[in-house]
This record gives C-alpha cells, sequence and structure tokens, in this order.
C-alpha cells in the first residue's frame, strides 16, 4: 500500500514538471544520440589519412561484409600489430590472403628473437637474399634435429636412399614394395642429382657413430652462420633458448664442458637466496636423474658462481665453495625426502639443522633453519 502511494504521489510530481514517462525517455535518447554523435565526429576527426576506420566498421554491419575484416583496409601499424600475435604457423597461413603483410620481416624478426634469443648472425650484417622467414625455417629446422631420436633420423634417412634409389634406377624394389606397377623411372638428368643425395645420406648415416644428434644440430647451425663456432656463443644461445629438448641438452653439455663452463658463467645468482637461486639454475641446466660424476660437477660450478656473485654475503656468512657445495647436496637430500611419496618417515626441521651443521660446522642454526622451511613451502630445487 505504502509503495503505491508513493508511485502515485512520484507521477504526479513528474507530470506538474513536464517530466512525462514518455517525453524523459524520448530526451533521454536524444541526449545518449548527441553524445554519441560527438564522440563519433572526435574520433573522426583524429583520423588522418588513409581510410576512415569509423565507416569501415560501420560498414561491415550489413549483410555483405560479415566475417574477419581486410587487415589491407586497416592503417599499417594497426595490421602488423594484429599479426605480431600469431605463431609461425599462423602467420604463413595469414601470408596466403596478405602477402605482403604477412611476409613482412618486422614480424618473422619479432618470431625469430622471441623463440631464440641469441643467435651470431643477430650481429652481423646480413648476406645478400637474407630473410627472417628463411632464417626462422632453419632455426626450426636445426632445433628439431636437436631434439630428434637419433634411431628415428637413421630410420628416416634409410628411407630416402631406398626410396630415391628405387625411383632413380628402376623401381623394382618399390614396385615390389608397395604393389604399385605404374611407378615411371626418373629421368637420366635426375640420377645424378640423386646420386650425390646418397653420398650425402651415406655420410650422414656413417656418422652417427661418432656424433650424437645434439652435435648434428648444432653443426647445422654452423653451417648456416646463424651460430659462431666459439663455446661462449653456443652457450648464450642455449642460456636464451627455450625449444632445446632438456634431455637431449644434458647429453651435449656433458660431452662440452667447455660450453658448459661458459653458460654457468652467465647465470646471475647475486641477492638471491640459495635455494631459489639452485632452482634458477637447475632450470636452464637440468639436473640428471641419478647421481653421478655429472650432477657432482653441476654442483661444484654452482657453488663457484653463488660464490662469485656473492662476495659480501659469504664473507658475512662464513661459507665457502665448499660449504655451499654441502648445502647444496643437503637440499636436493632434503627436497627428495620431503616430496617424494614413498618416503614415511620425513625428516623434521630439527634432524636436517643437526645433520647439516655435522657436515658444515660454521654454518649459523637460523640460516639453516631458512633454508628447510624454504624447501617445506616452495617444494623441490631440482623439479
Amino acid at each position: 500500500m505504502g509503495q503505491g502511494l508513493w508511485r502515485v504521489a512520484r507521477n504526479q510530481q513528474l507530470q506538474q514538471e513536464g517530466y512525462s514517462e514518455q517525453g524523459y525517455l524520448t530526451r533521454e535518447q536524444n541526449r545518449r544520440m548527441a553524445a554519441s554523435n560527438i564522440s563519433n565526429t572526435n574520433h573522426r576527426k583524429q583520423v588522418q589519412g588513409g581510410i576512415d576506420i569509423y565507416h569501415l566498421l560501420k560498414a561491415r554491419k550489413s549483410k555483405e561484409q560479415e566475417g574477419f575484416i581486410n587487415l589491407e583496409m586497416l592503417p599499417p601499424e594497426l595490421s602488423f600489430t594484429i599479426l605480431s600475435y600469431l605463431n609461425a604457423t599462423d602467420l604463413c597461413l595469414a601470408s596466403c590472403v596478405w602477402q605482403d603483410l604477412a611476409n613482412d620481416e618486422l614480424l618473422w624478426q619479432g618470431l625469430c628473437k622471441s623463440t631464440w634469443g641469441h643467435c651470431s648472425i643477430y650481429n652481423k650484417n646480413p648476406p645478400l637474399g637474407f630473410s627472417f622467414r628463411k632464417l626462422y625455417m632453419q632455426l626450426d629446422e636445426g632445433s628439431l634435429t636437436f631434439n630428434a631420436n637419433p634411431d628415428e633420423l637413421r630410420i628416416s634417412t634409410y628411407s630416402i636412399l631406398v626410396i630415391t634409389s628405387s625411383r632413380a634406377f628402376g623401381g623394382e624394389a618399390e614396385k615390389r614394395a608397395t604393389g604399385n606397377k605404374n611407378l615411371q623411372r626418373t629421368p637420366f638428368m635426375s640420377r645424378i642429382w640423386v646420386t650425390k643425395l646418397h653420398s650425402n645420406c651415406w655420410q650422414w648415416l656413417m656418422g652417427w657413430g661418432r656424433t650424437s644428434a645434439q652435435f648434428v644440430g648444432v653443426n647445422y647451425f654452423m653451417s648456416k652462420g646463424i651460430l659462431d663456432d666459439s663455446p661462449k656463443e653456443i652457450a648464450k644461445f642455449i642460456f636464451c633458448t627455450r625449444t632445446l629438448n632438456w634431455k637431449k641438452l644434458r647429453i651435449y653439455l656433458d660431452e662440452r664442458r667447455d660450453v658448459l663452463d661458459d653458460l654457468v658463467t652467465l647465470h646471475n645468482f647475486r641477492n638471491q637466496f640459495l635455494p631459489n637461486a639452485l632452482r634458477e639454475f637447475f632450470r636452464h641446466i637440468h639436473a640428471p636423474e641419478e647421481r653421478g660424476e655429472y650432477l657432482e660437477t653441476l654442483i661444484t660450478k654452482f657453488s663457484h658462481r653463488f660464490c662469485a656473485c656473492n662476495p659480501d654475503l659469504m664473507r658475512e656468512l662464513g661459507l665457502s665453495p665448499d660449504a655451499v657445495y654441502v648445502l647444496c647436496y643437503s637440499l636436493i637430500l632434503l627436497s627428495i625426502d620431503l616430496t617424494s611419496p614413498h618416503v614415511k618417515n620425513k625428516m623434521s626441521k630439527r634432524e636436517f639443522i643437526r645433520n647439516t651443521r655435522r657436515a658444515a660446522q660454521n654454518i649459523s642454526e637460523d640460516f639453516v633453519g631458512h633454508l628447510y622451511d624454504n624447501i617445506y613451502l616452495i617444494g623441490h630445487v631440482a623439479a
């Protein structure tokens, strides 16, 4: 009852003031349309030169122009911004529609440097006929070779030998294998090319006994002029690249200790807590799955690098590279103990402090306690 009386009184008040419901809505619509026209006019005034984006988007409301907008009708800066969000596969597909835009060197340069942060060729004068799109394809091919399984590469290379041999020199083997009796012989001139291909393939196959896929991948980069043949350049390439398989990378670094030395020096552990620095280190250089000489080498190199980056902290805590080495092993063992489902009786904080201080006596109890809390709250240092 009270609400009904309030509505009646309110309607009478609006009628007296000349604000009927219909008139009020009409005036409100006129006000919004005027504001919209002013904003649209200001927006059109801001667009100088080229096509008017406002008229372009407004015209697309018709049924004849439904679908994705034509990027060639937009300003180049806006078109490049839209295409910069695409990966290499989608950008190649976009080049089928907008060839000039999608093949722009700036787009492919951004893709190369975002995926492979460092290459020696970035700092050189580009050779004649250089293209960042071609460079992307070469970098991708070299990375796939680096990550490849040697057995799979042997099979694929041997398949090339069999197929090209059968087609160039009679095709009898492939006819029997495939049941296709309509295969034609390759012309004589192409047999010369096939012979050269066979020579390269046989050298590839014979080299597997001495060279792993990782060395073949790095050598591919060097043969194309992408990388310089120096441990420092290879280390920078590995440090700035995230497309390399960590298991294959571990095999390569285990054999190239000179590259490993330069890779360790690229890390900056200044003002970092020891477990966090160790996590960052193992994020770039993955730890082996089993304890051995390679793991000891990694921890030794990390200990020296951590002390070099934090000389003041080492003097304040009285730590040496040997003491950091002991702490790193204690953190790894504690990580396994706390995260492994097979360990039922977890190590307590008091036990960790007692065991660690027994191995390194100059370490304060509070510092070791903070190490335990970090592993307990954050997790494994080498995950």
